[in-house]
């Protein structure tokens, strides 16, 4: 006897396969979301250690913060001790410049043919007044200033008669630059 199956198999095959492929799709949905949440919470976690991280970096920032400041405070102390010293250094080498140049000009000058009447040092400049017998005598004063390693370039501003007691003697004013002298012109000053 024949049997003859009046059932739609193909369409159950398909529909069977079809369930399967939508059972397979949802376990394959369910997945992804089972791992994205997964990773999600992985991300999270490493979130919350990140911020937790900054904050313990922040706290620590803060507590150098006093440091950097008293840092800060050092270093403009150090500024100012520096220039406060300088200021003295310039200051010592000045007095002992104006001392020397000083020393200087009365060790050049001829006592018994002249004499001064102003010294006026401002800075670098040096201006001396006085009176001599002649002007040869002024000559050979200028001279002598030129030797010294303290007085650089001596010039004559001005020279006039003046009398003085009845007798006709030569009033002159000089200027000239004064500097403390090179390392060299250090060991001539020692040698003397």
């Amino acid at each position: 006897m024949l049997k003859i199956n009046l059932l739609p198999v193909r369409q159950l095959k398909k529909r069977a396969k079809a369930k399967k492929q939508l059972w397979g799709m949802c376990f394959l949905f369910i997945g992804s979301l089972a791992l994205a949440a997964f990773v999600g919470m992985l991300q999270a976690n490493k979130l919350s250690n990140l911020r937790a991280d900054v904050a313990a970096l922040q706290q620590e920032k803060v507590s150098f913060d006093s440091i950097l400041k008293k840092m800060d405070r050092l270093e403009e102390d150090k500024i100012e001790f520096t220039r406060k010293t300088n200021i003295i250094r310039e200051l010592k080498a000045n007095s002992s410049l104006t001392v020397r140049l000083i020393d200087e000009v009365a060790n050049r000058i001829d006592n018994k043919r002249m004499w001064l009447t102003s010294l006026n040092q401002q800075g670098s400049s040096l201006q001396l007044s006085g009176v001599a017998l002649d002007n040869q005598t002024v000559a050979q004063f200028m001279n002598k200033l030129k030797e010294s390693i303290f007085v650089q370039g001596v010039s004559l501003k001005s020279s006039s008669l003046k009398i003085v007691s009845g007798r006709d003697l030569k009033s002159f004013s000089l200027v000239c630059q004064v500097a403390h002298p090179a390392a060299k012109g250090t060991n001539k000053l020692k040698a003397n």
